[in-house]
């Protein structure tokens, strides 16, 4: 079996226990570390949510990334990391029951040549109305490219290319800047045939306003990239 770790920034949101508890129950060989990011600007206590780890407590490292974005905290798990393979998740996703045994076939059946693999996303719609604009937004990451709600890289690849670019500051780009420049060192990134779901969060009126701010960090990818890196 290969070896792997599991990342997981997080500003410690109700969802993070959910998540936790997903992968503690999950049914396969367990990841060799865990590195739980806490971005909040000011830390605080995770008794609650590491609480449902069980076994996999102890294999768990808690990082305070002093609240700096997504692609800051990524980095700062992934420097830990020994195993490898690392596993992004977000902290509002939740594995498949046997995501485990998925996601060790997926990396056993990567080819030499692949250093990205992954996951499948679904993201549960109410079939009793039309979705919101807010559920169709989430059920985009379904169909996203490169998502790093769950996606496994070598960890030496990511090391050598330089890991995410922390200019990115919202959870927007970040995992595409990066899958582009994996793909440009000459390196494959295919889907695997794990399960994750990512239930709608709960949000207010103004959250298609916040979702605005990662119009910068389409600038950011027009300037790194060019115009046809859509």
């Amino acid at each position: 079996m290969t070896p792997y770790a599991v990342v997981i920034p997080t500003l410690v949101r109700d969802t993070l226990a959910d998540c936790l508890a997903a992968l503690a129950a999950a049914i396969g060989p367990a990841p060799a570390e865990i590195v739980l990011v806490d971005d909040r600007a000011v830390p605080g206590p995770l008794a609650h949510p590491l609480s449902v780890l069980g076994n996999l407590r102890d294999r768990t490292t808690i990082v305070s990334a002093g609240g700096h974005g997504p692609a800051a905290a990524r980095n700062s798990g992934l420097w830990r990391v020994t195993s490898p393979w690392v596993v992004f998740l977000d902290d509002d996703v939740q594995v498949g029951p046997h995501w485990c045994e998925q996601v060790a076939a997926d990396l056993e059946e990567a080819s030499p040549d692949t250093a990205g693999v992954q996951g499948v996303i679904t993201v549960p719609l109410p079939a009793e109305r039309r979705p919101t604009h807010w559920e169709r937004s989430t059920a985009g990451v379904a169909r996203a490219r490169w998502s790093t709600a769950d996606m496994a890289y070598r960890t030496d690849v990511l090391k050598q290319v330089g890991g995410f670019d922390e200019r990115f500051r919202y959870a927007h780009r970040e995992d595409t800047d990066l899958a582009l420049r994996v793909l440009d060192a000459g390196w494959r990134v295919r889907r695997g045939g794990r399960g994750t779901r990512l239930p709608v969060r709960p949000t207010g009126r103004w959250a298609s306003v916040r979702a605005q701010r990662g119009n910068a960090d389409d600038a950011l990818m027009l300037r790194l990239h060019g115009a046809g890196w859509r």
